[in-house]
């Protein structure tokens, strides 16, 4: 196979322009390439009045034999012979299980490993606290209506099949570097279970929350065909220990269920666990995070800023990412970012609140929005120890829930600068799932995380022409941007609790869908090449 690194054609090309330019570029008639496969797509955006898409193609040609001389002929840098291998999943161990491996949690990483298990014979039993991901999304819509006494807090933004991702943009870059195939394989995983193809080489893939709740359906039945046994509704309270061995699990409502491998693939807001496991003396250690508050702007001016025109078209809704330092030595940066999405209310607890943002397939809304967040450290938290960053994030929850009266707190950028409650919006009309009120977001966060918040806006506001207009919509608080803590794993990715695997975003180690599906994969290949199928 050959590969061809940025290859450039206009965004308006048709189908046969791509063929067409990697035959001119291999030096070799149309008629002697069989089969082109787009790689990696992306925009080239630098002058406005030439977009351009640029791509990396893999080109097979009809006669296999030619392609060293093909490419030594071409002399292009650009051009090269790819040997990209499969993923493959390794061999077997030895070792005997006594019983089924129990997954916790099936968000990506849960539900990722339990995939993996299931494939290769090994029963896995994936609990879940929350609802099938067809009841969760009935009772998030309720609780959006309805407000806090229709919480479930068992299963709502953040907990249940899917994990919080599902009610998010459902985007799948990660900045994890994967030598090992497992970020193609997720990919996939996801196209066969009815996401579109082309996140399999968009270099900024997304599936939206809209059609991720029917991949995860898929993915779940496709677990249970291979052997998997998923249950919801299963709350796990405390991992069963004798000594420094784990030897199963006790579920809310008293069940023990005995097995020597627990794969712990909770989410970042797992807080009721998190507290077990560290009275239980499972190694966790604090660590450094970033909150703020979701920032909503027109559509149409962003894809400006990003395109040149108002009207994206066939390029979609226009993304951006935003970084500074400031003076305080503090980073400012956004963070799942939505284009055409919506602000939504993710609270998992009863009187504390907290927002994220979501955008469906077609990013079709008429803002677009982000969470531009400010980075904290331990020493920001008001208790030491493991657990300083979840009571740090209660206490941020808690003063939202009462700011809005138990709606989502809103404010103007212009009047928060001001330091003043809004009154009414601007020309930027609220694209908001769940009630809200105006409020002064300022009493939130500290005054020093507040003026990095405001210097960040300044700085982006002259990167992107009005992003620090004053009647940007803020709303509070984004806590949930990633876990607070790390449950430490050695080099064979178990806790000190022998058995015990921590994984995924919950225990430190991911950061969005797809690097908690990758971490989810690794793990399972641990598990693998220890023991024999059951």
């Amino acid at each position: 196979m050959i590969r061809i690194n940025q290859l450039a054609l206009e965004v308006s090309h048709g189908p046969g322009a791509l063929k067409k330019k990697a035959a001119r570029l291999l030096k070799v008639p149309e008629a002697a390439i069989e089969q082109v496969t787009i790689v990696r797509q992306s925009i080239d955006a630098r002058k406005k009045d030439n977009l351009l898409y640029s791509y990396i193609v893999d080109v097979k040609l009809t006669d296999v034999k030619k392609e060293a001389s093909v490419v030594k002929k071409a002399a292009n840098n650009n051009i090269k012979i790819e040997t990209e291998k499969p993923y493959r999943y390794p061999k077997h161990g030895t070792g005997e299980l006594k019983d089924r491996p129990v997954i916790i949690g099936a968000g990506p990483a849960g539900m990722f490993a339990a995939l993996s298990l299931a494939e290769n014979g090994y029963a896995p039993i994936l609990l879940e606290q929350g609802d099938p991901v067809e009841v969760r999304a009935k009772k998030v819509e309720e609780f959006w209506k309805h407000g806090d006494p229709h919480l479930d807090i068992r299963s709502n933004v953040q907990f249940g099949e899917g994990g919080a991702g599902t009610f998010s943009d459902g985007k799948l870059n990660t900045l994890v570097k994967d030598v090992s195939g497992r970020n193609k394989k997720v990919l996939e995983i996801f196209v066969e279970s009815g996401a579109d193809p082309a996140i399999l080489y968009d270099s900024k893939p997304h599936i939206g929350t809209d059609v991720l709740r029917e991949v995860v359906k898929n993915i779940r039945m496709r677990i249970i065909e291979h052997g998997g046994d998923v249950r919801f509704r299963s709350c796990v309270q405390e991992i069963l220990m004798e000594g420094e061995n784990a030897y199963g699990v006790r579920l809310e409502d008293g069940t023990i269920i005995e097995t020597e491998v627990i794969i712990l693939a909770v989410g970042h807001s797992a807080r009721e666990l998190f507290a077990k496991l560290h009275e239980q003396k499972v190694y966790m250690e604090p660590k450094s995070f970033a909150v703020g508050l979701r920032v909503q702007h027109p559509q149409k001016m962003m894809n400006l800023s990003q395109y040149g025109r108002e009207d994206a078209g066939e390029l979609g809704a226009a993304p951006y990412k935003v970084t500074a330092k400031t003076t305080s030595g503090r980073g400012v940066y956004s963070f799942c970012m939505c284009p055409g999405g919506y602000v939504v209310n993710a609270s998992s607890e009863n009187g504390r609140l907290a927002v994220n943002g979501m955008s469906y397939y077609k990013r079709g809304g008429e803002n677009a929005n982000s969470a531009i967040i400010v980075s904290v450290t331990p020493d920001d938290f008001p208790v030491s120890g493991p657990l300083g960053g979840v009571e740090f994030q209660r206490q941020l929850e808690e003063k939202a829930f009462a700011l809005g009266g138990g709606m989502i707190p809103v404010q103007l950028y212009g009047d928060f600068e001001k330091n003043q409650t809004s009154k009414a919006f601007g020309a930027v009309s609220p694209q908001i799932c769940g009630d809200y009120a105006f409020a002064n977001l300022r009493e939130l966060m500290t005054e020093e995380m507040n003026l990095a918040f405001i210097e960040g806006m300044k700085e982006f506001g002259r990167k992107i022409k009005g992003f620090d207009r004053e009647d940007a919509i803020l709303a509070g608080i984004e806590s949930r941007t990633s876990s607070p803590l790390r449950i430490v794993r050695d080099e064979h990715l178990e806790s000190n609790i022998k058995g015990l695997f921590p994984c995924g975003e919950g225990a430190g180690y991911a950061g969005g869908i797809t690097s908690a599906a990758m971490d989810g994969l690794k793990v399972a290949e641990e598990v693998i090449m220890r023991y024999n199928a059951f």
